[in-house]
């Protein structure tokens, strides 16, 4: 990140994203203990089968959702971006039917469960904000399943690159037109249900045909308008406020 920024901060920009906060709500947010936690990609901060006492903050840096098939194929269901909650739906579902992971390097929050409780019981507000995250949280995955199922390859990663644009401008973590992604193509791979292979020469394609600049650390968007249409995409599942970079 380019300036400081406490490892809270994040979280309540995000829960501001979706839904009005007061000040005393921001307080409280700003209260939460964390325990900060520096994470390699590849990391597992919940397996399936886990029941876990706490939830996950992502501070900086990207983890996925994931799934795995009893031979071990992995589906990405959800790539989650600095300043949400991954696995809040931990406080209520005791045992964990997914995988969270690191997919680059991480900095992660942990947040007992009896904390946020307590938060929640005393800000009634706050349980209605954490609510959303998890509805918003299921329009995602609904329209990562239509990506999946009725796109080709370049318009599911035309899509995705708008989204991660959104949602990060959202928490305020885009550059201009660019933002970090060192999140590697096998991992991209798992998401889109391609090859490394194919999913190299996508990158190579929307290249070409002048959408984007891709590094191994970031993403620049080259011509906004064309990669919407690129992507069919419209951000009313992400239910911002402000959902379009200017």
């Amino acid at each position: 990140m380019t300036r400081s920024i406490s490892p809270n901060d994040l979280m309540i920009r995000r829960l501001q994203s979706i839904h009005p906060l007061s000040n005393e709500e921001v307080r409280a947010l700003g209260e939460l203990p964390l325990e900060v936690a520096s994470l390699e990609s590849g990391h597992d901060i919940v397996r399936m089968g886990d029941r876990p006492k706490q939830c996950c903050v992502v501070i900086e840096g990207f983890t996925c959702i994931y799934k795995l098939t009893s031979e071990g194929g992995r589906q990405i269901m959800a790539i989650h971006v600095p300043g949400d909650i991954p696995d809040i739906q931990s406080l209520h579902l005791g045992l964990m039917d997914f995988g969270l992971a690191a997919i680059s390097a991480c900095t992660v929050g942990y947040i007992p469960h009896e904390k946020i409780q307590q938060m929640c019981e005393a800000h009634p507000r706050l349980g209605v904000a954490l609510w959303r995250e998890t509805l918003i949280d299921a329009a995602i995955y609904r329209d990562w399943m239509l990506n999946i199922g009725q796109r080709e390859a370049f318009g599911r990663v035309a899509h995705l690159v708008c989204e991660l644009m959104v949602r990060l401008k959202a928490v305020g973590l885009t550059e201009g037109d660019s933002f970090k992604f060192p999140v590697t193509q096998a991992n991209l791979a798992d998401a889109f249900g391609i090859s490394s292979v194919h999913m190299s020469r996508v990158y190579g394609a929307l290249a070409a045909s002048g959408l984007l600049k891709v590094t191994r650390t970031r993403i620049q968007v080259l011509d906004w308008d064309e990669l919407l249409e690129a992507g069919d995409f419209d951000p009313t599942y992400l239910h911002l406020e402000k959902s379009t970079p200017a």
